[in-house]
This record gives structure tokens, C-alpha cells and sequence, in this order.
């Protein structure tokens, strides 16, 4: 998995300026949802830490908002540190094992994982660890138990970019439980048109992608449960250990 991330981030230059730009309209969608469940359940962090921050657009884009304070990040791969490393809105960024914090309890106000735990073999273990060093732990993953995503050319997919878990919503939430944290507030996405829309290369493709963003938002917003039984949904939740005050 390193390796292939590794690779993700020193591809040729056309490779690489559309994964930035695949990347950087993924933390827009990454970054509502952390504001909007940071704002519901009142957490006005001061210090954040993103586990598993990429080349740092996250990051990026909650500095952008006026968000989450001192910014800092981890990841594995020495490609994406170097980027991160490179963007002045984020304070820190180090190299860590995919296990430990270099960090003592409590250092942070706020930890994002976000689209990290399904690539990981033993999520709530990292989950518990990101708990030890941040005061409120926000996740984010995508539910792949669902009809699309049994498709072959999707498995494919995901077993590519090292997905390790296909998830759905009552499996993210016991992964929660076994790290010793509870649910303080939750939320789904069937993602934004910009999203269906990225890979399009000309009109046909954009039609297309309008309507699969039609029929899955609508659907979503009409029968939530039905739409994740048939596709995926991204789903984030801010988490805290029992009997934290927030």
C-alpha cells in the first residue's frame, strides 16, 4: 500500500496534477462534514491532527475556512510528507509507523481519520490510538457493503488502492464502540455532482454522471437505508470516550 501511494504522488506530471485536483475537491467534501459535526456537537478545536493526511488538502482547505487552529499532520508514505511538508497553512507534518503516535495523551484538541480505517487491518486499534492523543476523534469512511460495490471491476478498484474493510453503516459504528469511543453525532453523503462529474471527458460524460448524481441523491434523501444497501455513501461521525465533556 505504501508503495502504491508512493507511486500516486511522484506519477508523471499529467498523473499527478489530476490526483492533486481529484484530491483537492474530496477535501472540500471532507471539510464540510468535519465543520458541520464539530459544529453540532460544539467542538471549536484549537490544535487538530489529521492521521493519515495525504499530500495535506484536507488540511488545506479547513486553513482556507478558518478552521481547526494549529493544523498538523501524519502519514506513511515519504511522498506525501514532502508535499505536505512544502504547504505553509499546516504547522507539522511527520512520517509515522501506521500504528503509533509520536504524541503525548490528549496533545490535540481534534484528530480527523478520514478515509484511512478501511485500509487498515485492525481499524478500531488505530481508532483507539488516535483517541489516546485527540480529545474528540472525527471519522470518515465509505460504506462499500452494497450492490455496486460487489461489482468485479469495483473490487478490483478497491483491492488496488489497499481497501482492507467494506463497511457498512452498523460495522463502522461497532469499529467506533471497539475502540472504546462513543457516537456523538453522525452524518451521510451520496457525494456532490463536481464528484460524479470529475471523470467526465466530454458532454455524454457529464450527462451521465448528472444522472447517476440525481438518482442517488434522490434516492438517498428519499430511502436512506435502500440506498445503501445498492451504493455507496460516505459516512462521518465525531466520536469522544464515554463521559467526555465536550
Amino acid at each position: 500500500m505504501i508503495r502504491f501511494y508512493d507511486e500516486a504522488y511522484t506519477a508523471d506530471p499529467a498523473q499527478a496534477a489530476a490526483g492533486g485536483r481529484w484530491r483537492a475537491l474530496g477535501a472540500r467534501g471532507k471539510a464540510d462534514h468535519v465543520i458541520a459535526l464539530c459544529e453540532r456537537a460544539g467542538v471549536r478545536p484549537q490544535r487538530t491532527l489529521e492521521v493519515g493526511c495525504g499530500d495535506g488538502a484536507l488540511l488545506c482547505e479547513l486553513h482556507a475556512r478558518g478552521f481547526g487552529g494549529a493544523l498538523s499532520g501524519v502519514e506513511i508514505t515519504d511522498a506525501a510528507v514532502a508535499i505536505a511538508r512544502d504547504r505553509a497553512q499546516i504547522e507539522s507534518v511527520a512520517r509515522y509507523d501506521g500504528e503509533h503516535l509520536p504524541y503525548a495523551d490528549g496533545a490535540y484538541d481534534l484528530g480527523i481519520v478520514s478515509h484511512v480505517l478501511e485500509h487498515v487491518p485492525d481499524p478500531s486499534t488505530l481508532l483507539a490510538e488516535v483517541a489516546r492523543a485527540c480529545r474528540a476523534v472525527l471519522v470518515e469512511v465509505p460504506l462499500e457493503a452494497n450492490v455496486s460495490a460487489r461489482r468485479s471491476g469495483k473490487r478490483e478498484h478497491a483491492a488496488e488502492v489497499g481497501h482492507l474493510q467494506r463497511l457498512d453503516r452498523d460495522a463502522a459504528r461497532a469499529m467506533v464502540a471497539r475502540a472504546g469511543l462513543q457516537i456523538a453525532c453522525e452524518l451521510e453523503d451520496a457525494l456532490p455532482l463536481s464528484v460524479h462529474r470529475f471523470f467526465a471527458t466530454d458532454g455524454r460524460g457529464r450527462a451521465q454522471g448528472t444522472v447517476k448524481w440525481a438518482v442517488r441523491s434522490s434516492l438517498h434523501h428519499a430511502a436512506p437505508a435502500l440506498a445503501r444497501r445498492l451504493f455507496t455513501v460516505h459516512y462521518a461521525c465525531l466520536c469522544v470516550a464515554p463521559g467526555h465533556a465536550l
